[in-house]
């Protein structure tokens, strides 16, 4: 009887020490507090792909957080959430590990222009850079992106707040709204606003890396992302995920202004 209950013992405490073992990681993801686009879709769609392609089984929960990318970045730094995703730069490379994939294929760096219609007949003449730089963009005070337009010659007005940047061109106190092309279609139609319209004759491009980012202290997570990411490039379900997701015919039907990037 006493070796039958404590064989019965071993075998619990094994069951419990496996079940312990079975137990799901959490991963904390950053969510910011506005209305998700496509942009924002195919990225928690590719995420997951990675996860499943590298074979690491976690769970995902999200963090609601500031929406000023810099404030995001240290929160990453912090520890307070996991991953997060950001066009990258130096400084932001401190803060956190950059998983050196490029998220968008380099399209984050394609920028279209929302301006308001009023405004087109202006903007059609333009034919190179140096005829934009009369014209006033908005982009938000802590992107990459500011720098880099200003750095070309370009007239840039920096904002804290999202949505007034499209406020800012619908009431035409600022001239254009610079977008990348994942990201402009979309939010015209969550706009609803019928004075709004992408300039469909060119658009600005410039070298750009958008990249998750994980904690310092999750190294595991972002060796797993690197391995599912590339499984996921070389089996070609990310260009497939991508296409999904994006029309990009614009940029085969309209002229390139090209910009440097002296930060990357």
């Amino acid at each position: 009887m006493i070796k039958y209950f404590i064989g019965l013992c071993l075998l619990t405490l094994g069951w419990v020490g496996h079940a312990k073992d079975e137990v799901k990681k959490t991963i904390y993801v950053a969510k910011e507090q506005r209305p998700l686009y496509d942009r924002d879709l195919f990225l928690y769609e590719l995420l997951q792909q990675a996860l499943n392609a590298a074979d690491y089984d976690v769970n995902i929960e999200h963090v609601k957080v500031h929406p000023h990318q810099q404030r995001t970045l240290m929160a990453l730094s912090k520890g307070q959430v996991d991953l997060h995703w950001s066009m990258t730069s130096p400084a932001r490379e401190k803060l956190a590990i950059a998983v050196k994939f490029p998220l968008f294929d380099g399209l984050i760096g394609k920028r279209v222009l929302i301006i308001h219609k009023a405004q087109y007949e202006r903007f059609k003449r333009v034919t190179e850079l140096q005829q934009l730089s009369r014209f006033t963009a908005v982009q938000g005070h802590d992107w990459p992106d500011t720098k880099i337009l200003s750095s070309n010659g370009l007239n840039v007005k920096p904002i804290v707040n999202y949505q007034a940047m499209f406020d800012m061109v619908t009431g035409q106190k600022a001239d254009y709204f610079p977008r990348s092309i994942v990201e402009a279609q979309s939010e015209i139609i969550n706009q609803n606003n019928a004075e709004l319209m992408i300039v469909p004759d060119y658009y600005l491009s410039y070298p750009a890396r958008f990249y998750f980012f994980v904690n310092k202290d999750k190294v595991e997570l972002a060796e797993k992302l690197e391995i599912g990411l590339s499984k996921l490039k070389s089996n070609g379900a990310y260009n497939t995920l991508l296409r999904r997701y994006f029309d990009l015919d614009m940029l085969a039907n309209s002229h390139m202004l090209p910009l440097s990037n002296p930060f990357e």
